[in-house]
């Protein structure tokens, strides 16, 4: 499976354990930034240009990592399309899929460690969005992208 990764300064070492992670289980991974721990950015610039392109089709799923994993995933669901969450336990890594269809998730440097990232990304990467009574409530937030992306190109 071909994964976008990226991160901010905070995040940057837990990303490079995770892109090591994911090549070993034999994905490709592609690194949208940053360079180093202590390389300036913003994190919503990174959380955007990952989110675009998931949005774009480039990729199925994508990861983010910052301080807390809350402002990455505030910014990618802020692109229409996008259904990102943040999961510091197994239950809520697997229902991202499973229940809400998330192509991207995220995570805090400072909040989780690599081996429970590690466990995460299993359970994320192993479900898949179950339908059912999940898939009216996707399908409406689907819904509201639309209005809002209609909204904002009628203005």
């Amino acid at each position: 499976m071909k994964i976008l990764l990226g991160s901010d300064g905070f995040g940057f070492e837990l990303k490079e354990n995770v892109k090591d992670y994911l090549q070993d289980l034999g994905h490709t991974v592609v690194d949208v930034g940053v360079e180093s721990s202590d390389q300036p950015d913003l994190y919503p610039d990174i959380a955007n240009a990952l989110a675009v392109r998931i949005a774009d089709g480039e990729s199925d799923r994508g990861i983010l990592i910052c301080g807390t994993g809350i402002g990455m995933a505030m910014v990618a669901n802020k692109v229409p399309g996008v259904r990102a969450a943040c999961a510091h336990d197994p239950y809520s890594a697997e229902r991202a899929r499973k229940s809400n269809d998330a192509q991207i998730i995220t995570f805090g440097a400072q909040v989780v460690g690599a081996t429970l990232v590690h466990v995460l990304l299993d359970h994320w990467l192993s479900s898949e969005f179950a339908g059912g009574r999940s898939l009216p409530k996707v399908n409406r937030i689907k819904e509201l992208d639309d209005q809002y992306r209609r909204d904002t190109t009628s203005s």
